[in-house]
């Protein structure tokens, strides 16, 4: 697999790095040195912040979220968020597999999936969530796009609204975890999900939900990071992928080289490589080049919702009340009807005044977090 994206890098072309290459696929216009520019400011924000959280060694109760939650119940409750949130159960549907994802035919054919953990409630919720943020901007692409060059990966060969990877994980970033994981979202949501599981949640408040749905703790599972630590999950893909792409690293290194820098970023080491280099499924798809889309997703996630809170009036209070309308119309018009129109800078610039910017993304983790945990400093 290594060997042929080597090849396709060539034949692709490119100036400065083979990196560059793959990254036209996923994210156009990304470079190598801008990724790299983008992660080192993050890095030296995000790691002094993780020391301080677990240094401080305080846990936040998460027990309840381990009790037995039968999958039917989960996904009524799922599904009746996502149709909150926009999703059109007359132009979508949402079915079990075993690694949640979404794919769309035409924005009337737009299917999302997630799986269901019966001891463990946030795998199916965020995951419902979080797909359903990529199903909302392919079902609210404009019509007259439909089936066009315009709503068509042309290098991938399949149906795509969205105009980048980036793009689309910026929006599944936006409803699962700036709304979807927010204190106001669970102030109105928890007596519902009571309502669903009344003896798994007897006693507990819409602050301690929160909490626990926020708790920071390092672990060795990328989809299964928190906010804190899923950025540094990141970092260190794409770190050895530039290196395989320029041949510093070997194939047969891999172990050795993803042991060290969990233990660098996380200060965890994976007991074996199922949970260590071979967890992730893109490099033995070959897709060596999307990982950087998923920290672009969260950075533009953050961009764009504060251009939307500057623009539009009572936005809080109309998500405090469960009325996700506001947010969705000003996405749909600045973003989701352009389909692929615009390149994604063309697209960030027109929405929100300005290029990609990490420090509105970085402004939220540090208020959040510090706040959740009291940090002081």
């Amino acid at each position: 697999m290594l060997a042929l994206n080597r090849e396709f890098a060539r034949a692709i072309g490119y100036t400065d790095h083979p990196y560059d290459a793959m990254l036209s696929l996923y994210e156009p216009g990304m470079t190598t040195v801008r990724l790299q520019t983008l992660f080192a400011g993050l890095r030296a924000r995000v790691v002094p912040l993780l020391r301080q959280i677990v240094d401080l060694g305080h846990k936040l109760r998460t027990d309840f979220l381990a009790y037995h939650y039968p999958p039917e119940q989960q996904k009524q409750f799922a599904l009746e968020i996502a149709q909150s949130f926009g999703f059109d159960l007359s132009r979508g549907r949402l079915d079990d597999s075993l690694h949640p994802f979404e794919i769309s035919f035409t924005r009337n054919d737009v299917r999302m999936t997630t799986c269901y953990n019966p001891h463990f409630l946030p795998t199916a919720l965020f995951g419902v969530l979080h797909e359903a943020g990529h199903a909302i901007y392919e079902q609210n692409i404009a019509p007259e796009l439909t089936r066009s060059a315009l709503t068509s990966d042309l290098k991938g060969l399949y149906a795509v609204g969205g105009v980048s990877f980036g793009a689309h994980e910026s929006q599944s970033r936006l409803w699962e975890n700036i709304v979807g994981r927010s204190r106001t979202f669970w102030q109105h949501w928890l007596p519902r999900l009571r309502a669903y599981f009344p003896e798994q949640l007897a006693g507990v408040d819409a602050e301690t939900f929160y909490r626990a749905v926020n708790t920071v703790e390092p672990n060795l599972i990328r989809v299964e990071a928190d906010e804190v630590t899923y950025n540094l999950h990141i970092m260190l893909r794409v770190e050895i992928e530039m290196g395989l792409m320029d041949g510093s690293i070997a194939v047969l290194d891999l172990p050795e080289i993803w042991n060290q820098k969990m233990q660098d970023y996380l200060s965890i080491t994976p007991p074996d490589d199922t949970q260590g280099v071979l967890q992730d499924i893109h490099w033995s798809h070959s897709n060596i080049g999307s990982f950087p889309c998923y920290t672009v997703g969260n950075i533009m996630a953050l961009q764009l919702y504060e251009a939307a809170e500057q623009q539009i009036e009572g936005l809080e209070n109309s998500l405090a009340k469960g009325n996700y309308a506001l947010l969705r119309e000003w996405l749909t018009q600045h973003v989701y009807r352009y389909g692929r129109t615009f390149s994604p800078d063309e697209l960030l610039a027109r929405a929100t005044g300005r290029a990609l910017d990490g420090e509105p993304y970085l402004n939220y983790l540090k208020s959040k977090f510090r706040e959740l945990y009291a940090l002081r400093g």
